[in-house]
């Protein structure tokens, strides 16, 4: 039998939630509640499904080869950034099966066997995947105060490092790194050197000392932000996302980039989601009465700990007596299904307020309260 290249028998599998259906058959229980993954709970803007029906009308163009460019996607994101203060050409974007393939297109071009990239743990799971997979070397540095170290990520930098993954806010804590620290890294980082800024939860973040990572791209700083559409805009299925960096970053990416990468559909409910501020911004302001309710009872429970989100999900901590399996397990029996993201710790999504009350309710029951 063929064997596989040594580094890839090093990665674990990435384990996503588990799906509403699957658990309703296994445990043959009805109406459950998903809050492990981040969803928008919303789902998309009714301009999003109008622009999917109106390219179903027409059948034979799911027979037909995407845009391969996807250039009225990224002319909708131009415009975006114009009336934002920030000129983009579509030389400086690209699309990706969320930003996730991004992820692995970079690594793809610039992490060879030996090379290292730094990142943060607990992070995106898919970065160490990603390096690891191309005979590259991880270096995942600790956590301090639940946010990035950015003082001991820029220590560890050496001559072989090509890239440094920022999640920012980092997932799975929902914490962030502010502009001030951002900025002191950023003057601090040897040329040469590629740092990927994963803004999957840049719409959600209310501190207003988030970084502006675009004033790095407009200086021609070797810089790529990565946002989705995934999240914010309830496109998750759809699998879509992109990356803002200078063309001749983009240019090496293209060479890697699959043709064809994003299909028609997600091309086409991403353009319209853009065009729908106001939906979004209904997105946001139930998140954020989520987010305020789920405080509120969380305060109440003595046992747990949480972190203060910038995202539509809280990390929890549990006592050292209780296992993040336990309550995954417990709470999944209750029919609400959250995340084990350590041994101790559970990350849930800010859902409807009837779902983030089902979820306190089943938590409260676990813990005897």
């Amino acid at each position: 039998m063929i064997k596989p290249l040594p580094y890839v028998q090093k990665i674990q599998p990435y384990i996503p939630g588990k799906p509403i259906k699957e658990v309703e058959r296994e445990l043959g229980i009805k109406q459950c509640i998903k809050l492990a993954s981040n969803e928008n709970p919303l789902g998309p803007s009714p301009k999003v499904v109008e622009a999917i029906r109106e390219f179903l009308s027409n059948p034979v163009e799911l027979a037909r080869y995407p845009e391969g460019s996807g250039f009225y996607l990224k002319n909708a994101l131009c415009e975006l950034f114009t009336k934002k203060g920030v000129k983009i050409t579509h030389d400086e974007i690209i699309l990706g099966n969320g930003s996730n393939e991004l992820i692995d297109i970079a690594v793809k071009t610039y992490i060879g066997p030996g090379d290292e990239a730094v990142m943060a743990t607990p992070s995106f799971v898919v970065y160490a995947m990603s390096v690891t997979a191309q005979g590259g070397i991880p270096k995942e540095i600790p956590l301090k105060d639940w946010r990035h170290d950015l003082d001991a990520m820029l220590n560890e930098i050496t001559e072989r490092t090509k890239i440094v993954f920022i999640a920012n806010p980092n997932n799975p804590t929902g914490t962030m790194n502010y502009a001030e620290e951002f900025d002191r890294f950023m003057k601090a980082l040897p040329e040469d050197i590629l740092v990927v800024v994963d803004e999957a939860y840049y719409e959600y973040v209310t501190e207003p000392e988030y970084p502006d990572t675009l004033n790095y791209f407009k200086e021609g700083k070797d810089i790529m932000i990565l946002r989705t559409f995934s999240k914010a805009y309830g496109l998750a299925s759809l699998r879509i996302g992109y990356g803002i960096a200078k063309k001749e970053i983009i240019t090496e990416m293209n060479r890697i980039r699959e043709p064809f990468n994003t299909n028609t559909i997600a091309q086409i409910a991403a353009e319209a989601a853009l065009k729908d501020e106001e939906h979004l911004n209904k997105v946001l302001a139930i998140n954020e009465k989520g987010k305020q309710y789920l405080y509120s009872e969380l305060d109440k429970i003595k046992e747990i700990q949480y972190l203060p989100t910038q995202t539509n999900f809280i990390y929890i901590i549990l006592p050292e007596s209780i296992s993040s399996k336990e309550v995954f397990d417990y709470l999944l029996r209750q029919g609400v299904i959250v995340r084990p993201v350590g041994p101790h710790q559970i990350r849930v999504t800010i859902g409807l307020p009837e779902e983030n009350k089902a979820f306190i309710e089943a938590l409260k029951k676990f813990l005897g309260g």
